[in-house]
């Protein structure tokens, strides 16, 4: 539900005013198109907001929420790859979804709409979670809105919508659970376990957003200014930073969320401290220059962080690494280090460095992802355009060809 947050403004009179059914992905195996928490409102007039699969269950979906008006139901709808009938309503792509329909006429579906209302003021980055109790027909939904500081007790509505058991010690344990999964800024059900053995008291569906992960871009050039814009679609607060105001004060930086003119190790260790970097945070180093990489990188290394990658050529990437256990830093934590950055993709142009900066920074949010690192190529670190330069060259050249 929290993908349609920047389009529920204009449904807002319609949620005010007609009936409407809410249909929610709850489990997806297999390939599909739309994860877990994807929604898809629709009226009693018909109108749509919101896509589950791309075109492929839609009309289905459309016509179960009708009828969940009609009657007043919840339903649960399963969608798969039928190879026995090459006409039935399904996935093409061969996954499955169970899809809950849920209808907003009356209680509780009242409370759903208040709810949808609730997440109307909310812009596309604040951090805010939505609970929606599945069970018994659906009852009620709750807006946090500070799900990274959640707290059951403090929510006489979310207390409710648990049906949180007499047992103090069961009740707990059911909220830190709830309140765990919040934090962590995840979406899913959650099976909360009743007060006896094997006894499921609720189940959930809990959507959780958190303030945006950050990426910190050290080094003002021209292939961070290519990074940063590229970096905003994917959900990053992107800040720049770099030691000489001369080449962070250009205009072309300004597509940063910050622009900080900083000594970088003084900087990323005054951002730790303060509590703004955490396990989310993806740092990348393009400043090319060891009196600004080496104390940086052995600030970043100390850190739990998503991501620490360094731009260069694998000759720098030798002296750095040379550099940084002169300095003491473990070799284990060296190995953590993304150097050379980037998957080898051919790339030449900042443009082109940017996508393949970013697909390494992807890639490794995902360990079963296929892709090949820079540092485990041989050869050109990016693909030969022209004959090899003389020794002389550009930054952009030794990245190209050493």
């Amino acid at each position: 539900m929290l993908d349609l947050i920047p389009s529920l403004p204009c449904w807002a009179p319609t949620i005010i005013g007609q009936r409407f059914a809410v249909a929610t992905i709850v489990r997806a195996s297999g390939s599909v198109p739309r994860p877990v928490g994807s929604s898809m409102l629709v009226s009693d007039a018909g109108a749509v907001l919101g896509s589950l699969s791309g075109g492929c269950v839609e009309g289905a979906v459309v016509a179960a929420a009708l009828e969940s008006m009609d009657d007043g139901a919840t339903r649960l709808e399963t969608f798969g790859y039928s190879a026995a009938d090459a006409f039935a309503v399904g996935l093409t792509c061969g996954g499955e979804l169970d899809v809950h329909i849920e209808p907003a006429n009356g209680n509780p579906g009242g409370r759903l709409a208040e709810a949808l209302l609730q997440l109307v003021a909310y812009g596309p980055d604040e951090p805010v979670a939505l609970v929606r109790r599945l069970d018994a027909g659906g009852s009620g939904a709750v807006v946090i809105s500070q799900p990274a500081a959640a707290d059951v007790s403090r929510h006489p509505e979310l207390r409710a919508l648990l049906d949180l058991p007499g047992d103090p010690g069961a009740g707990r344990a059911r909220s830190v659970q709830l309140e765990s999964f919040l934090r962590s800024g995840a979406t899913g059900v959650l099976q909360l376990a009743g007060p006896g053995l094997c006894t499921g008291a609720a189940t959930l569906l809990v959507e959780s957003r958190l303030a945006p992960p950050r990426m910190l871009v050290f080094g003002a050039n021209d292939f961070s200014a290519a990074l940063l814009p590229a970096a905003k679609p994917l959900g990053y607060h992107v800040t720049l930073v770099d030691a000489r105001p001369a080449f962070a004060s250009q205009a072309r930086f300004q597509t940063a969320d910050e622009v900080v003119t900083a000594w970088p190790h003084h900087y990323l260790a005054a951002e730790a401290a303060a509590g703004r970097v955490d396990a989310r945070t993806v740092i990348c180093v393009l400043t090319h220059d060891p009196k600004f990489d080496v104390p940086l990188l052995e600030t970043a290394l100390a850190l739990d962080v998503a991501f620490i990658g360094a731009l260069g050529s694998r000759r720098s990437h030798v002296q750095r690494v040379g550099a940084l256990l002169d300095a003491g830093v473990r070799p284990e934590r060296i190995a953590q280090l993304h150097s050379p950055l980037g998957l080898d993709l051919g790339a030449v142009t900042p443009a082109e460095v940017a996508v393949s900066v970013l697909a390494e920074v992807i890639a490794a949010r995902h360990p079963a992802a296929s892709h090949q690192p820079l540092r485990e190529t041989s050869g050109p670190i990016h693909q030969e355009r022209a004959a090899k330069p003389a020794p002389t060259h550009s930054l952009q050249q030794e990245i190209a060809w050493t």
